[in-house]
């Protein structure tokens, strides 16, 4: 199992004050030191860390594949069009709201994603579609001709712990469908140190992208000790 390291908060410290520092850039350098397999960047319509000049140095001057978080919105499928990067994930996104706050209505935007899906496809990104753990909108995603689904999993690991077991079998359920299906599996969201022994009871992992509590970490560990330490925790996954 890999791991991508989202690096967007590297960004909102640099865009509270303005300045230049720090530089998303030099973090993606250190995270691939350390040992991580991928860069995850969002660039969202409002640019509130992300900005577009990240996203094309990211590409070209650090060493790991890039995916790019983005919504299914025209003027940011151009940029990924331009950018290259090696994967593309589609994601919700609201002005308001404080991070991802849920999976993609893949059903309910099916023809308006189908279309996206295609032409970055066709460009050769692969595509991965950021979802709730849901038999149908798996269906959905294989439809659409999307090779890759990466599971919210947010809601457990924000869960009660008497709440826990029911999202995780959820998840469960949904890795082994979309598996069956032969799409590839990645998650993400809300994993943390604390959380990570429940995540690795998901089967068929490829990657998990993980970035505010890594960065959060690497406040008192330094970026390169918060990816070991979450390598670390990451290297008995069986799968």
């Amino acid at each position: 199992m890999k791991l991508g390291v989202n690096i967007d908060h590297i960004a909102t410290l640099r865009q509270a004050r303005g300045t230049v520092y720090p530089d998303p850039l030099d973090a993606a350098i250190l995270c691939a030191r350390a040992g991580a397999h991928g860069i995850t960047a969002h660039l969202r319509e409002d640019r509130r860390h992300i900005q577009d000049d990240d996203i094309f140095r990211l590409k070209e001057l650090q060493p790991l594949p890039l995916n790019l978080e983005m919504a299914n919105v025209e003027s940011i499928v151009e940029i990924a069009l331009s950018v290259q990067p090696a994967e593309v994930c589609l994601v919700p996104e609201k002005r308001q709201e404080l991070t991802t706050e849920g999976g993609l209505n893949v059903i309910g935007h099916f023809e308006h994603l189908k279309e996206t899906v295609t032409c970055l496809n066709e460009a050769g990104i692969e595509v991965s579609m950021f979802i709730d753990p849901d038999i149908e909108t798996i269906v959905a995603c294989k439809d659409l001709g999307a090779p890759t689904i990466e599971l919210h999993t947010g809601t457990y690991c924000d869960a009660e712990p008497n709440e826990a077991a029911v999202f995780m079998e959820k998840l469960i359920k949904a890795a082994d469908y979309a598996h069956d299906l032969g799409l590839k599996v990645n998650a993400g969201h809300g994993i943390n140190m604390e959380n990570l022994g429940g995540i690795l009871c998901l089967p068929h992992l490829d990657t998990l992208n993980i970035g505010h509590s890594i960065i959060c970490r690497s406040v008192f560990l330094g970026i390169e000790g918060a990816v070991k330490e979450m390598l670390d925790g990451m290297q008995d996954y069986t799968g």
